[in-house]
């Protein structure tokens, strides 16, 4: 079988995804010194890229799946399959301002700022797309210019009619270009220090992103690496669930049995095994995580032995094969 090209994102979004990638069971070998980290799978070929790249090469099926931002795959308009959310590296695009500017509190009021004083709105950032369309969506804006695109300029072109509000394309350090070079930005913001550090806040989130594993649909098309593909969804959605469960043993009286089982939300059920004492049995489980305080004073009241672990993984073998079933 030929391998399954995977992508995987560097810069911030790179620790979070090699730490996913160990707890699935995968040990990854020389990520800090390559571009081409090994897998102890033979048959997964892993490549780093900027996750600006992986939607477009997985599109075009230069990689078979890959893992990027929410964020960039929204940007770069492509059509793949999005197998899953990983829900790590949760970040805010925002709209951001000079602080000084406390008249300014909003999209509107920037708008309606600029253009009373007649001056052109520069916007500097990575997200042309998604600026534009988050721009034109605005009532004011639509009110000042109608339906008409703003301008976007890159060293390469520039698109749009709309010379009023113009989107500059940023290459980085976004938050440095005001006041000089912008006179707003629309960034990413994890914890708001960067923007803080330079003078500025931000005044609306236009959406949130999350890392997503992505896939070529051509490539889930190809019975062979559907396997593969399916095989790694398997092992990281077991990462995500694993996270958000726990795994209780506990020992009860056989009077209690019955009030015990009904008060544990138990992913499927629970087993039950006897013990060597008749009138004793013992109960494992796997439960929500944030259920657990809830049903503590019935463990406290009707069981004893309470012990509890987090699973690395909860592989969810029948969704994964549903999903598989029911891919168009």
């Amino acid at each position: 079988m030929e391998k399954i090209r995977f992508a995987i994102p560097k810069g911030h979004l790179a620790e979070a995804t090699f730490k996913a990638l160990e707890r699935a069971g995968y040990e990854v070998s020389n990520e800090e010194t390559t571009y081409r980290p090994t897998l102890n799978d033979p048959m997964i070929e892993l490549k780093v890229l900027r996750p600006q790249e992986i939607p477009i090469y997985v599109y075009e099926g230069l990689q078979d799946i890959g893992i990027t931002g929410l964020d960039w795959l929204k940007e770069t308009r492509v059509d793949v399959k999005v197998l899953l959310d990983l829900e790590y590296s949760w970040v805010k695009l925002v709209l951001a301002v000079p602080k000084p500017w406390t008249e300014i509190n909003s999209l509107s009021e920037l708008l309606e700022n600029f253009s009373k004083q007649g001056k052109i709105l520069r916007i500097s950032t990575e997200y042309l797309n998604l600026s534009a369309e988050y721009l034109m969506k605005n009532p004011v804006y639509y009110k000042l210019y109608s339906s008409i695109n703003p301008l976007m300029v890159t060293p390469w072109w520039k698109k749009g009619e709309n010379e009023k509000v113009a989107l500059f394309l940023s290459f980085g350090a976004t938050e440095a270009k005001p006041p000089e070079n912008a006179d707003a930005i629309i960034d990413v913001a994890e914890t708001g220090t960067t923007l803080e550090q330079n003078n500025l806040k931000p005044i609306e989130t236009m959406m949130e992103s999350t890392a997503v594993l992505i896939a070529n649909k051509k490539a889930l098309k190809d019975p062979a690496k559907k396997e593969k593909i399916f095989d790694i969804l398997t092992l990281l959605k077991g990462v995500i669930d694993g996270r958000k469960k726990l795994h209780i043993f506990v020992n009860v009286n056989k009077k209690n049995l019955d009030k015990l089982i009904q008060s544990l939300p138990a992913l499927k059920r629970p087993t039950v095994s006897p013990l060597a004492d008749k009138d004793w049995f013992s109960v494992n489980t796997v439960i929500e995580r944030d259920k657990f305080l809830e049903i503590l004073p019935n463990l406290r009241k009707l069981a004893q032995g309470l012990v509890i672990y987090e699973p690395r993984q909860v592989l969810p073998l029948d969704e994964i094969n549903f999903t598989e079933g029911n891919e168009g």
